[in-house]
């Protein structure tokens, strides 16, 4: 029986309420552990196509007579344009269309940012569209730009109401304190340079808009393409079969789309609009620059007595305000916690989420703060988290649905048990040392998100939904749901989806949702159509269904009788079973969350300031495992990312333009392999008891957010040097260093004169 109830929905960490139509699920969840599918290591299905190159990704996609695009990007941080003539450009070769501020919402006469759209040429090649852009007549008034994020609090100039968080008494707390670190950090702006850039090909169809295009949301593109277009969102379909990453900054429809849907109104033909590396690094979004002002107050015995924050957070032109602070307020235990975080708006292009944001940031701050403290409680860092550690969510006092961080440290104890061995390699310049840091994240996901199964009379069972893959392995993981819930062999599943207008909706592959919030859709769907055939096999062996059961490709009794699944599919000829499934709500009164540890191994030559990653343990609580081998590979896949983070990637800007300086992969130096140490993973594999027909968490994110404190920590170890500051180039390591002998010079002052 359907019934309508109102459920709590979470991405980002951001929270809404849905009202969500479900029917009663009886599933019982799996046992804990491997399965027969499930639990099981699983080559991705579309491997092969993506390596053989038969995989159609957005830039593979073509059309007869399709335009590509060209934009006008402002070369200034803070302008007005005060003339712009198109007439030249229209007449060059091979140009079909243009479009200027007031013909697209996106384009602008005053750009806020260096890269800012201003106009687009659609023409017959890419090439001819660039060489047309040089002929558009524009006249600009430079402003002076906005680039200091403190200057743009003392201002006013924020992207949204500063936000105050408190409980307790922060000053009491820091009063009865017997030890008090205060702190500085800083964290750089990161790019998120996705090997498949931005881009969309749009096509109209009669009155129906193709959008065929390189997004985390098939939905979310065609909800907003149509409430932009004043379209009933029928007449938008949106296609998306493969992409080559988004890490969070492709979760909308972005400017390039509404630029092909205006070009090809106007000309009649499709158009692709697709941005170069360098406009990847100009106008995709970003992970802002933040700045943490600490405070933590503790007793003598390790226990929180304080925490308090001040977090500047340079959003850019516009974007939204990410949580930096939501570590201080959530991971530990502690009464006395106050925050109060700005969202700077500033003359530089805007952000987008990128993988965990707010939480990296946030994370490197108070994990590096936790361990100065530490060092002045003479207390083991690993212990000093232990005696933290908060039991239910410290926000609203719910329960957690599951936490087994304790768990996770325990297991963290054999790579911390390393120091002594691996500071005993410490000869010459080189100092070796070990650190480690904590995570919290979200990654409950949630409803609505549907499913649809197909079993034909061959016995072969084919998923149907609109969700992406946005090269996670979702594809696979959905598979291995519905041959686990069906008794077949992986290789009897297909997977159809990313096609708004062939399957039904769903969520949005962002804040670590897809699996929580699309794999209990798949498993219901398989149990509708497992139901179905256990019906006809009763009716076609004369027993009762209670006594048959799915596996192994086989229908089989419990009296022994087994049949292959195809002799009763078989029965229907043309026929096929249908089965449909959706995810339920979430837990209500709960707190879904995910936890982990990271222990990190480094070397740091104190003459060259140069550090090197030696090894990272990652122990991470996400729920149940689908695909042990896609979970590693995500696993790696973040913490790689975070060591570009925390060692090399960085947005420069000219400081008296605003220019950005770093557009080329020649500049902005992403990791290679020669940088990728030795990674050791271990999932706990513990269903969530709580959470859905499946207890899987999300695990997209977590990875990258305990990386950065941890290197920083393990830096602290080797050299006596805090590090305060991201990315840990060898000039910041010299300039800690520095201050580390300073510090010691002056404690050695100290000694000598009061002797």
């Amino acid at each position: 029986m359907a019934r309508l109830i109102r459920t709590e929905k979470e991405v980002e960490g951001r929270y809404t309420e849905q009202w969500i139509v479900v029917e009663e699920d009886a599933l019982e969840r799996w046992p804990e552990g491997p399965l027969a599918v499930v639990g099981r290591e699983a080559p991705r299905t579309d491997g092969l196509a993506r390596a053989r190159g038969e995989a159609v990704y957005t830039a593979d996609i073509s059309f007869p007579g399709l335009l590509h695009t060209a934009v006008l990007r402002s070369p200034h941080a803070r302008a007005r344009v005060k003339r712009l003539e198109l007439g030249a450009a229209l007449e060059a070769p091979g140009v079909r269309g243009a479009v200027q501020p007031g013909d697209v919402e996106c384009l602008t006469r005053e750009p806020g940012y260096p890269g800012a759209p201003v106009a687009a040429i659609a023409a017959d090649s890419a090439g001819l569209a660039r060489a047309a852009l040089e002929r558009i007549e524009v006249e600009w008034e430079v402003l002076n730009p906005l680039l200091d994020p403190d200057e743009a609090v003392r201002r006013g100039e924020l992207t949204t109401e500063r936000r105050p968080y408190a409980r307790g008494d922060l000053e009491h707390g820091l009063a009865e304190a017997d030890i008090v670190v205060e702190a500085e950090y800083r964290t750089q702006t990161v790019l998120h340079n996705s090997m498949e850039t931005h881009q969309a090909v749009c096509r109209w169809q009669g009155d129906t808009l193709e959008v065929y295009t390189s997004t985390q949301f098939i939905w979310g593109v065609r909800n907003a393409v149509a409430e932009q277009l004043g379209l009933p969102p029928d007449r938008v379909r949106v296609v998306c079969e493969y992409m080559g990453g988004g890490f969070g900054a492709k979760n909308d429809p972005g400017d390039y789309t509404f630029l092909a849907a205006e070009l090809a109104r106007r000309t009649g033909r499709p158009v692709r609009c697709a941005l170069t590396r360098r406009e990847e690094n100009l106008d995709s979004g970003n992970r802002n620059a933040t700045i943490q002002r600490l405070r933590a107050g503790a007793r003598a015995d390790g226990t929180l007595t304080a925490l308090g924050g001040e977090f500047v957070a340079s959003i850019g032109a516009s974007g939204w305000l990410a949580s930096t602070a939501g570590p201080m307020q959530m991971l530990y235990a502690c009464e006395n916690v106050e925050t109060l975080e700005y969202g700077a708006k500033l003359n530089t292009a805007p952000m987008a989420a990128f993988r965990a944001p707010g939480f990296v940031e946030g994370t490197f701050g108070l994990e590096c703060l936790l361990d100065e403290l530490a060092a002045k409680l003479d207390l083991d860092p690993l212990e000093l988290r232990r005696i933290n550690y908060a039991h239910a969510d410290l926000l609203d006092d719910r329960a957690f649905s599951s936490k087994n961080l304790a768990e996770c440290y325990r297991r963290a104890e054999p790579h911390w048990a390393r120091r002594e061995e691996v500071r005993a390699r410490s000869a010459g310049p080189w100092r070796h040392g070990v650190g480690l840091a904590s995570q919290i994240w979200y990654g409950g996901g949630g409803p609505p998100s549907y499913a649809w199964i197909r079993v034909g009379s061959d016995g072969r069972a084919t998923v149907v939904t609109a969700m992406q893959d946005i090269g996670t392995g979702s594809r696979t993981a959905m598979a291995q749901i519905a041959a686990e819930e069906l008794g077949l062999p992986l290789d009897r599943v297909d997977v159809v989806l990313g096609d708004s207008a062939r399957g039904p909706y769903a969520s949005i592959s962002a804040g670590s949702s897809t699996i929580p919030s699309m794999g209990p859709a798949v498993r219901s769907a398989a149990a509708d159509a497992g139901r179905q055939i256990l019906e006809i096999a009763a009716q076609r062996y004369h027993l009762e269904e209670r006594v048959l059961s799915l596996r192994d490709g086989r229908i089989v009794s419990t009296d022994g009788g087994s049949w292959p699944l195809e002799e009763v599919t078989g029965l229907l000829e043309e026929g096929q079973i249908l089965g449909k499934g959706a995810r339920g709500p979430n837990p209500a009164g709960m707190r879904v969350l995910t936890f982990g540890v990271q222990v990190a191994e480094v070397a740091v030559d104190v003459e060259t300031g140069e550090v090197r990653v030696d090894r990272i343990a990652a122990i991470h609580d996400v729920g149940r495992v689908i695909n042990p081998l896609g979970a590693s590979s995500q696993v790696e896949g973040g913490i790689i990312q975070g060591l570009g983070h925390t060692l090399s990637e960085e947005r420069l800007l000219d400081p008296a333009t605003g220019g950005v300086l770093t557009q080329t992969l020649d500049a902005y130096r992403v990791p290679t392999i020669a940088d990728v140490p030795e990674i050791v993973t271990e999932l706990l594999d513990l269903p969530d008891a709580h959470l859905t027909n499946l207890g899987a968490k999300g695990l997209g994110e977590p990875p990258i957010i305990p990386t950065a404190a941890a290197i920083a920590n393990a830096i602290r170890d080797a050299t006596g040097a805090d590090v305060r500051s991201l990315p840990i180039t060898r000039e910041e390591m010299l300039r800690a260093l520095r201050q580390a002998a300073d510090r010691a010079a002056a404690r050695e002052s100290v000694g000598a004169s009061s002797a």
